[in-house]
């Protein structure tokens, strides 16, 4: 039986009162039972507090505040590592509170990593950040729950190598296959060989590109917070024109197993070395 975890919301602002904060955890705690806990074999609870206050020790919290400026929203940590989430208030308030607590959710210290081929030509063996809600972002996905709009996201189907007859890829049915990115969304991986991050999204233009978003070191508040705050830059400038070719909806040439072999050992000995260096780092320190 998989842990309970708690979600309380909180607004601080004037916009946003707590009636109305209520209503939406309604529609947010039928969303992680009914909709998220049986895909991703989770369990949550979601519920609305007047003041930080009254938050139990435990939960963690949603805060929604009138200006947070464009970085700072999404699942942070608090000096503890455990996960904080801010959204601004607004009309749409309720759809980005929805797609913060489904990731924190399923990935509560966003360092959660899923192995796979990029979408990338010439790249191997990668690994995708679990950002459920990422590739289904864009407002016109959203669903309702109680007549709450609510974020649409990904199943664990959505990382699978290839697509299967009637597998789900998303709640709501938007994702028709594995690792696709609709307009507004996005998607990011590691690639171990280069110990770089990369990215497809759909921020403008006809069709997906693929960007580079260079090294992530270190972080104390996981992947997913270091990457939102880049992805809200790039968005912000709106920034969808890639360092490489678009990607569109075609997908990469089948690999031999040949090559797939190279591309599987390539990105194991790179792992190895990671783990290598990190030790020595680690063993460093007492010194």
């Amino acid at each position: 039986m998989p842990f309970v975890n708690q979600v309380a919301v909180v607004s601080e602002s004037p916009a946003v009162p707590l009636d109305e904060v209520a209503r939406v955890c309604a529609a947010l705690q039928k969303q992680v039972v009914r909709d998220l806990g049986p895909l991703w074999d989770l369990d949550g609870t979601v519920d609305a507090f007047a003041r930080l206050e009254d938050v139990p020790t435990g939960y963690w919290p949603v805060i929604v505040r009138d200006d947070i400026g464009f970085e700072s929203a999404g699942v942070h940590c608090d000096k503890h590592g455990q996960p904080l989430a801010l959204v601004t208030a607004g009309p749409d308030w309720s759809l980005t509170a929805s797609h913060e607590i489904v990731e924190m959710l399923v990935d509560p210290f966003g360092r959660r990593l899923i192995a796979g081929w990029s979408p990338l030509e010439g790249q191997g063996r990668v690994e995708f950040l679990v950002e459920v809600a990422d590739p289904v972002s864009d407002p016109s996905l959203a669903y309702t729950v109680n007549g709450v709009r609510v974020s649409d996201f990904c199943s664990p189907r959505y990382f699978d190598p290839e697509p299967v007859a009637g597998a789900q890829f998303s709640f709501a049915g938007h994702i028709s296959a594995p690792r696709e990115v609709l307009r507004g969304g996005y998607l990011t991986w590691h690639d171990p060989v280069g110990d770089d991050w990369w990215q497809q999204s759909w921020f403008d233009g006809a069709a997906p590109t693929i960007a580079a978003l260079g090294r992530i070191e270190d972080v104390l508040c996981g992947l997913r917070s270091a990457v939102d705050a880049i992805t809200a830059r790039r968005r912000n400038r709106r920034a969808g024109k890639a360092t490489r070719a678009s990607a569109g909806r075609r997908r990469p040439a089948r690999r031999s197993p040949e090559e797939m072999g190279v591309a599987v050992a390539a990105a194991a000995h790179a792992k190895a070395q990671a783990w290598r260096i990190r030790c020595e780092r680690l063993i460093a320190r007492q010194g």
